[in-house]
């Protein structure tokens, strides 16, 4: 085989390869969306479609029958339902109702009925007024937006720190720094608890929110490698013109680090937004604070026996990250790239 085809060949395969893995990812969240566009009697009806439907029904002499797919004369037609029988029944083709009622010998209960396409949109006006999805909508962005403001400012400033400054014990610091990452958050509940619940914070946002002006270890290890990239000359030179350590990292590390911040904010964002253990553990008393991770658990378990419900509930609570990821994503690859550089 030529050089060139034998490239053509393999990037062919690659392709489909890819493209079958991006399917399978996707796969998940397009049965969500389809599945949040059904109705209850679609979701509960044997061999109903893929596509959200409806099933199909005719209107014959001021009466409206369902239509069913029914095998005569060796093809399969859409005819209404109009008289049931044990052995027998009666049709009536809705192309051609003028011809009258058609004799069909067999059980109507064996044909699988006719449907057409009829997305409920609906189901997202319901959700959004029973769940209170403003209510919710709002505590989370508060919660995710001051906490990952906080957690960007206090990262930055610790890994700058880190970055650029000797200190003695620096790198012990770090390192048991770096190890609270594998320290798991269950063996802190109880004490941090207590502690909150000590202070009068139980039942407040300030669980949430406080702690995230403290840094943590994984945001502040991404900046800090980035930090180290950035040439040490261009601190000096910003020295030179007399800038001090906060106009340096606000003037010449800041905007050369966006990649690495635009990372970290995404990720604890998206982290924020989506946390359902924490708010639920202080905030399981208030339900007018509680985010929308915790307020959507509380509706499926009265919505289990409309999946279409839960799924309208899910789409719109995941749309914000999906749409931030989308905007950013380029920033984000960037910083994750440049963060793991050694110098």
């Amino acid at each position: 085989m030529p050089p060139l085809a034998a490239r053509r060949v393999r990037a062919a395969i690659l392709t489909i390869i890819m493209f079958g893995v991006v399917a399978a990812f996707l796969s998940p969240l397009v049965q969500m969306a389809l599945t949040s566009l059904k109705s209850e009697r679609q979701i509960s009806q044997a061999y109903a479609p893929v596509l959200p439907s409806d099933p199909r029904a005719f209107t014959y002499q001021g009466r409206r029958y369902d239509v069913y797919e029914v095998p005569i004369g060796g093809e399969v037609r859409e005819l209404a339902l109009v008289q049931k029988g044990r052995t027998q029944s009666g049709f009536v083709d809705p192309d051609r109702p003028q011809d009258g009622v058609i004799t069909w010998e067999g059980s109507w209960r064996a044909l699988r009925p006719s449907w057409t396409l009829a997305p409920q949109w609906s189901n997202y006006a319901d959700v959004w007024n029973l769940i209170d999805f403003p209510r919710l909508l709002f505590n989370t962005a508060a919660i995710a937006l001051i906490g990952t403001l906080g957690t960007v400012l206090s990262c930055t400033l610790v890994g700058y720190g880190f970055a650029r400054f000797r200190f003695p014990g620096r790198g012990p610091l770090f390192t048991l720094l770096i190890a609270t990452i594998f320290l798991p958050a269950t063996v802190t509940l109880i004490p941090t608890y207590t502690v909150f619940a000590r202070i009068g914070w139980v039942g407040t946002w300030l669980p949430l929110l406080v702690p995230a002006f403290f840094a943590n270890a994984y945001s502040v290890f991404l900046l800090r490698q980035y930090f180290m990239t950035i040439p040490r000359e261009m601190d000096e030179a910003a020295a030179i013109d007399g800038a001090g350590p906060l106009r340096t990292l606000l003037s010449v590390i800041v905007p050369q680090a966006w990649p690495a911040i635009s990372a970290v904010t995404l990720f604890n964002f998206v982290y924020t937004w989506n946390d359902y253990f924490t708010p639920l553990v202080y905030l399981s008393g208030r339900p007018d604070l509680q985010p929308l991770q915790v307020g959507l658990a509380a509706f499926n378990g009265l919505y289990t026996h409309n999946p279409a419900y839960i799924q309208a509930g899910t789409m719109m609570t995941i749309a914000v990250p999906v749409l931030l990821f989308a905007c950013f994503q380029r920033a984000f690859v960037r910083g994750i790239m440049s963060t793991g550089v050694d110098k």
